[in-house]
């Protein structure tokens, strides 16, 4: 069972909150955090990428940049950018783009949770990764970009979140990419009780989007229970920030491949080699896959349409069965050569949303070949995660991305 818990958010007063909410923090490169930052100063991002208050050669994680994100917390908090509910609340976090909807539970995980495998992940994180937000969230005493996460839906808790809709939102605006965003404050002691009861009979819970900012959560909570010396298990540092969404109501992209060159293949030699495994088939227009098995591919000036023949499908190994692998499995790394695409620099990667345009740009610029993928669905993740594997890098790209500075879990 889950434990889910209501919290005393810090949030921006009504007025601000459109200014203040921002991307995440690891959207951007350090020139593009800059910049963003500047446009606004108070956008959450300052506080988020806090190095953006220094000189542009300033060692980014000295500890006087993690110090100077706390004081400017402290300092918006007294000026009234922020306020902090005077009791323990959910909330609901509406993101609409492009016409569709889902609503999360904003509320706090459990610790526990997540190192006894209720709250399950499917990649792994990087120590150096995670470091930058152990040291902003301790220093910060507050935790300051939610983790995504995912849960089967829930009949009690789909009343619950139609009802206290109903009522009027406390934030309804629209970020500059368009995405529309509100929010609802969840005080009414029966429904906060019924979301916390119905959550007590849900067993998994899955990390979508975060793992290095929850696998920081719970280090530092961590940490705290050590240096507190005994706890009781109710204190605010034994729970994570999170932004618990639907399985019916979530939309994964793709996330495409790009590739430097044909590993000394001809145009010809490995159109020959993929054919040993792929049916290929030139198109009239750009291929983006809507069935499993089927792949895009841009090379020369030409699109293709890539598909697994019959013995590649169906594996009953969930990593195995996803389309990222069988790229990878069967192409990528028997004819391109690309034996570890976590650190092998002849691959890229990009992002579903940018659109098919951009392996069209990326073949024209710096790569010779790009590949085009039918998305993960949500349920291949909950079958990877339920089985404790682990998904290929660039698996998955969720979209639309919660802001940051719209909710804050001081402990």
């Amino acid at each position: 069972m889950a434990t889910i818990k209501p919290f005393r958010a810090i949030r921006p007063n009504t007025e601000l909150v459109h200014k203040v909410a921002a991307l995440p923090y690891d959207v951007y490169n350090r020139a593009e955090a800059r910049e963003a930052a500047l446009k606004e100063p108070v956008s959450f991002l300052n506080i988020d990428r806090p190095e953006t208050q220094f000189p542009e050669d300033y060692d980014m994680y000295a500890t006087e940049v993690y110090e100077k994100a706390a004081s400017m917390l402290k300092e918006q908090r007294e000026k009234g950018i922020y306020v902090q509910e005077n009791a323990p609340c959910f909330y609901l976090y509406e993101l609409t783009m492009d016409g569709r909807s889902q609503t999360g539970l904003v509320a706090c995980a459990s610790i526990d949770d997540y190192q006894n495998q209720v709250i399950k992940k499917h990649e792994n994180t990087r120590e150096e990764k995670e470091q930058d937000r152990i040291r902003h969230v301790d220093t910060c005493s507050t935790q300051t970009g939610p983790i995504f996460l995912a849960y089967r839906r829930d009949e009690a808790v789909e009343n619950i979140v139609a009802s206290e809709k109903a009522k009027a939102p406390v934030y309804d605006f629209i970020s500059e990419d368009g995405i529309g965003h509100r929010v609802w404050i969840v005080s009414d002691s029966a429904a906060v009780k019924g979301i916390a009861a119905a959550f007590d009979g849900i067993q998994q819970i899955y990390i979508a989007d975060g793992h290095h900012r929850a696998a920081s959560a719970v280090k530092v909570g961590l940490k705290r229970r050590a240096e507190a010396g005994s706890y009781t298990g109710e204190e605010e540092f034994n729970f994570f920030l999170s932004v618990l969404f639907p399985e019916n109501e979530l939309k994964i992209l793709p996330y495409y491949r790009v590739v430097k060159d044909l590993n000394g293949n001809t145009a010809e030699e490995f159109l020959a080699k993929i054919s040993e495994k792929f049916t290929v088939e030139e198109a009239k227009a750009p291929v983006g896959p809507e069935n499993k098995g089927e792949f895009g591919m841009f090379l020369e000036e030409k699109w293709y349409r890539l598909t697994a023949k019959p013995e590649l499908m169906g594996n009953p190994d969930p990593v195995k069965a996803l389309d990222v692998s069988i790229l990878q499995d069967n192409l990528l790394e028997p004819v391109l050569g690309i034996a570890d695409p976590r650190v092998d620099k002849r691959i890229d990667f990009v992002g579903g949303i940018r659109g098919l345009g951009e392996l069209e740009r990326r073949v024209h610029t710096d790569m010779t070949v790009a590949f085009s993928t039918c998305p993960t669905s949500i349920l291949e993740l909950f079958a990877v995660s339920d089985a404790g594997l682990l998904m290929p890098p660039k698996s998955t790209w969720f979209e639309p991305k919660l802001r940051s500075g719209i909710f804050l879990h001081e402990f």
